[in-house]
């Protein structure tokens, strides 16, 4: 087994979109900025979307220009259209991404579009990023259900992926949009991708609405997935699936995938502590039962600590 993994750290767009309070740019670059000093790599940092709709990630161009310029870390940004990455481009994201689903209805409901509208949507968004030697991600939402149309095809995901792949994606994560995913079906989709991409090409993407986020994670893994998405202190939802409570949180994926002996890179102390700064911000109680229990334990070490001076 390669001893290897790597995640894609999502709290900063894809967690942030989906929490009602709004973070300015400086505390979400001093966010980014910690999570960085953690170990992590592959950070989303933003989205150029209409602020309108999405006001949470409103001047993300300033989040960038506060972000530490460093060769080692890629800092990527969704985009939905030519408007999206030309402003990707001129703020200076390391990586953009395009988004699509694997279901019809949640494409209209999402997009307003069709899968193969989107896909024409994004070939010149992907003709732009390559002119500047810019890579681009792809995201495939309701891989393991649809909160409108309920099963998705395993074929219907396939094509879907298979097709930004030709479009140019270095790279596609597949998004278990609604949490609905056992371990079973993420075994069966992953085999039935891998008759069509290589699964270097591939990343996983779970929502934790069942609780079933980490052992599907784990049997990716075991299929031979290294790329994780995942978001500090369990951050996001999706507004377009009623009940799909955040990503699988960050903490968990380090204290799982360190604990079988791989490497992460990551820091878990100081990504608890970049998880209590946002949830500061916020005004919430993180979703991570690892970090969770890590405070509980630093909180019995002070006690014990002190009653022994």
């Amino acid at each position: 087994m390669n001893d290897a993994v790597r995640l894609v750290e999502v709290g900063a767009r894809d967690g942030l979109q989906n929490e009602a309070r709004t973070l300015a740019p400086a505390v979400r670059a001093e966010l980014i900025g910690r999570l960085v000093e953690a170990g992590l790599r592959h950070i989303e940092a933003g989205a150029f979307v209409s602020p309108r709709w999405v006001p949470q990630m409103a001047d993300t161009d300033q989040v960038l220009a506060r972000l530490p310029k460093r060769a080692d870390v890629t800092y990527s940004v969704l985009v939905p259209n030519e408007r999206g990455v030309t402003a990707a481009l001129a703020a200076g994201a390391s990586e953009v991404a395009v988004f699509t689903a694997a279901s019809e209805a949640f494409n209209q409901r999402n997009i307003n579009c069709s899968i193969a509208e989107s896909l024409a949507r994004f070939e010149p968004v992907l003709q732009q990023a390559k002119a500047q030697s810019v890579p681009v991600r792809g995201y495939v939402s309701c891989v393991l259900g649809c909160p409108y149309q309920g099963h998705v095809p395993v074929e219907q995901v396939v094509r879907t992926a298979s097709a930004l792949a030709r479009l140019g994606c270095h790279e596609i994560s597949l998004g278990d949009t609604i949490g609905a995913g056992v371990p079973s079906a993420v075994r069966e989709l992953l085999a039935a991708c891998a008759t069509a991409l290589p699964l270097e090409r591939l990343a996983v993407h779970f929502h934790d609405t069942r609780g079933m986020a980490v052992a599907n994670c784990l049997a990716a893994l075991e299929q031979g997935v290294r790329v994780f998405d995942s978001s500090v202190s369990g951050l996001g939802g999706c507004p377009y699936s009623p009940g799909a409570t955040g990503n699988v949180a960050s903490e968990e994926l380090v204290y799982l995938f360190e604990g079988l002996g791989l490497n992460t890179g990551v820091d878990l102390d100081r990504l608890v502590a970049a998880g209590a700064f946002v949830d500061g911000h916020l005004g919430r109680a993180t979703q991570s039962r690892v970090a969770r229990a890590h405070h509980a334990n630093n909180a019995a070490n002070t006690t014990i600590n002190s009653e022994s001076t």
